[in-house]
């Protein structure tokens, strides 16, 4: 019977992940969700807008409140004829900063990082 050759042991551990490391993971997880949250309950209130919803609704409520606070002075940037399609340049250019702004953070936060 043959014998199956040496291999080298392989290191046990592998180096610690720093704590700085780790705020870091963390800070760029948590600044993704709160853009990409922002960005989407802008993107609902332009389909309660679009697909007019009952305006009793608690989540239609929801929204609509968050969106206008979410919206960064941009939900009257634009004056157009239709009110519908003013929502959706309007919110729409905000959440598209919201995603931009995010993105941009996280790389930074990435970039800085030891």
């Amino acid at each position: 019977m043959a014998e199956k050759p040496h291999r080298p042991a392989r290191p046990a551990t592998r180096e610690p992940v720093s704590l700085w490391r780790r705020a870091a993971d963390f800070a760029v997880w948590a600044v993704k969700v709160v853009s990409r949250v922002a960005a989407l309950i802008l993107v609902l209130a332009i389909a309660f807008r679009i697909f007019p919803a009952n305006p009793a609704n608690s989540l239609v409520q929801f929204v609509e409140t968050f969106a206008i606070s979410l919206s960064l002075g941009l939900d009257d940037l634009f004056r157009l004829a239709d009110a519908r399609w003013q929502v959706v340049v309007n919110y729409g250019l905000a959440a598209l900063v919201w995603l931009i702004m995010g993105s941009a953070v996280a790389s930074l936060i990435r970039r800085v990082t030891p």
